[in-house]
């Protein structure tokens, strides 16, 4: 079921850890066109850019096509599924991981929001954001 209400989204989030490690990592596509279909294709998702190809990749994958990022994170997945105009989610989360110092990227796809955390503060910002969930709103 769809939820768009603010207190049903954030007290139902359901946080998961995933246990792969994640890069960001990014490319200009006329500048490497072969490395960018790789991309392409072992990309959890892509976003284009001005500037270029951004490919969220596996550490298997970033370290097979030469493209470990400065920054390995982890990504949590909210497994509430919350309206596409849903209000109030990612500011919760986001004001809850920068309450504890955690930056977070916010990945928001068709069913779920996918925050994206350092390695290094994932099991934190995994407790942290359970705890928002039974706090709610």
């Amino acid at each position: 079921m769809i939820v768009k209400d603010t207190a049903q989204m954030i007290s139902g989030m359901q946080p998961e850890l995933d246990p792969e490690t994640w890069h960001f990592c990014s490319l200009i596509e006329a500048e490497a066109p072969e490395l960018a279909q790789q991309v392409r294709a072992a990309a959890l998702g892509i976003f284009v850019e001005d500037e270029g190809l951004t490919g969220v990749l596996s550490q298997a994958d970033a370290e097979r096509l030469d493209l470990v990022g400065p920054l390995p994170l982890r990504r949590i997945t909210l497994r509430v599924f919350s309206a596409l105009d849903g209000v109030g989610l990612t500011a919760a989360v986001a004001e809850t991981l920068a309450d504890a110092g955690i930056p977070c990227n916010v990945v928001a796809a068709y069913h779920h929001d996918h925050v994206f955390v350092p390695e290094a503060l994932a099991e934190e910002a995994l407790l942290l954001l359970m705890a928002r969930a039974e706090i709610g709103a």
